[in-house]
């Protein structure tokens, strides 16, 4: 076994899970399939003649964008992040961990059926009170995880993350054509790029992202990252996750909220109902940044928005950073 995706023959991936034990003797694999559209790593749902479940592997490149290099040590942090959060209170919410091989940076999980990530948020331009309510419990949850020293800093996968957030996307000459995305961003852009005290905000906050701190964090809390199936709530994908600072999740989710609904409203909310503290500021400023970076950064989101929607949007992300 090495790279493993949907052309893998299946006699080769049968014979590697038996070897490994994660079949039984007589269990046999009839499908293979792709769960979902991933932007980090090669994930696949293994379907056999008994169950299902998911096999998640790591490359030393980001999966949706091959030329940009990413440590393949990002699944160990993931089943780190999964062991520290499992327990009663979080465990209904995250997949159990069924094996790991730390060769072959390939992580076994459950299979949580086939649910539905909630990008569908920014096309619906809201989110039930209920969701919102269940999302910032369970951030809460996790955030209050006793970890010691040995959980990773994972501090390659930020410096990567720190560079997209950050630094990039602030910078006047980057190999982003944005009127590519929206013709007319790019001239859109430009005041954010050339505004240095805002740059001197942002690289401030970005310094304190690279620096050690006391909580786990998911990381990468944002609707991509959360699954719904009926009922049912799921955080997956904390390969960004690492011991920072609350303010970090909490204004990533405020962010991507204000996002779909236009408002500033979610940023107060989340705030209120975090159990938890929490500097607002901070999350403020935290929540005009990753706004910038998905407007005028490498990391696109399905938002559908018109450019004078986006004005708006980073006109208020500017107003969060600046206070």
């Amino acid at each position: 076994m090495t790279a493993i995706d949907t052309s893998t023959p299946l006699p080769d991936l049968q014979s590697y899970l038996h070897r490994r034990e994660w079949l039984d003797s007589e269990e046999r694999i009839t499908a293979i399939e792709k769960p979902g559209e991933g932007n980090m790593n090669v994930v696949l749902r293994i379907v056999t003649d008994r169950r299902s479940f998911v096999l998640k592997q790591s490359r030393p490149y980001v999966g949706k964008y091959p030329d940009v290099e990413a440590p393949v040590e990002r699944i160990v942090v993931e089943k780190n992040f999964y062991q520290a959060v499992g327990d009663i209170a979080v465990n209904a919410h995250i997949p159990n961990i069924l094996g790991f091989d730390s060769e072959e940076n390939l992580l076994l999980l459950e299979d949580l059926g086939h649910c539905e990530d909630m990008v569908s948020l920014y096309q619906k331009r809201r989110i039930p009170a209920k969701e919102l309510d269940r999302l910032v419990f369970i951030l809460g949850l996790i955030h209050k995880k006793d970890i010691d020293d040995g959980f990773p800093d994972n501090l390659e996968m930020r410096r990567l993350n720190h560079q997209h957030i950050f630094v990039l996307p602030f910078q006047e000459r980057n190999d982003f054509n944005l009127d590519d995305v929206h013709p007319g961003l790019q001239d859109l852009s430009i005041p954010f790029k050339t505004d240095t005290a805002l740059k001197s905000i942002v690289n401030r906050i970005g310094k304190k992202y690279l620096s050690p701190g006391k909580t786990l964090l998911h990381g990468d809390y944002y609707p991509g990252s959360w699954m719904t199936e009926g009922d049912n709530l799921y955080i997956i994908d904390p390969e960004f996750a690492f011991p920072g600072f609350a303010e970090f999740d909490l204004g990533i989710m405020a962010a991507h909220l204000i996002m779909v609904t236009g408002k500033k409203e979610p940023l107060n909310q989340i705030h209120e109902k975090y159990q938890g503290d929490a500097d607002k500021k901070l999350m403020d400023q935290v929540a005009g940044i990753e706004i910038i970076r998905r407007l005028i950064g490498l990391a696109q989101l399905p938002l559908d928005r018109s450019l004078e929607e986006k004005r708006r949007l980073l006109k208020k992300a500017r107003t969060l950073i600046l206070g």
